[in-house]
């Protein structure tokens, strides 16, 4: 069901743009509802039984949207999640409307490992490098791997940039094997 949680996370993503929310908050008070739903097996066995008149669904809604201080727009995509039965895809179309976000802001996720801790400056320096290769704005997941033995690896999507001690002593055992 794939194609419904990017249905959803689409249009919300328009929402957001087209409205100039702040899509961190937009995604924090969905996140919010998603945790609560996951802690809380009552007020999802009501939010997902149709035997529920939908106004008592939104009546809870609206209560748990002014406890969470969420904005109109977050309340009403989950109401409309509720009418439609589709909050059981909350989390799947969290995690669409971020990457659907990122694409459309242009960000990049990239994943770093490196040998050793990494000071602010060389993350800096390294994010820098990796946002003028890619030409969008980076968020950096970091992560260490002694294997490396020194140097890092850079994970873009697909794309992995090998900076590595072993990743060159790989590439020189391969040149001088061929």
């Amino acid at each position: 069901m794939a194609s419904v949680a990017s249905t959803y996370a689409r249009a919300f993503a328009d929402v957001v743009l087209n409205s100039h929310l702040d899509a961190a908050r937009a995604i924090g008070g969905l996140r919010r509802i998603s945790a609560l739903l996951g802690e809380n097996v009552d007020l999802r066995r009501v939010w997902e039984n149709p035997a529920v008149p939908a106004e008592q669904k939104r009546r809870l809604l609206d209560a748990i949207a002014q406890r969470e201080g969420m904005d109109k727009p977050e309340r009403n995509l989950i109401a409309v999640l509720i009418d439609h039965r589709r909050i059981p895809f909350l989390a799947r179309i969290i995690e669409q409307l971020e990457k659907e976000l990122d694409a459309r802001l242009g960000f990049a996720e990239a994943q770093i490992s490196s040998a050793r801790e990494l000071s602010e400056s060389e993350k800096g320096a390294l994010e820098a490098q990796v946002e003028k290769t890619t030409g969008k704005k980076v968020r950096a997941q970091y992560g260490l791997d002694a294997s490396l033995l020194g140097g890092a690896v850079v994970r873009v999507g697909s794309t992995i940039y090998d900076g590595s001690v072993k990743g060159q002593l790989e590439r020189i055992k391969e040149a001088i094997s061929s």
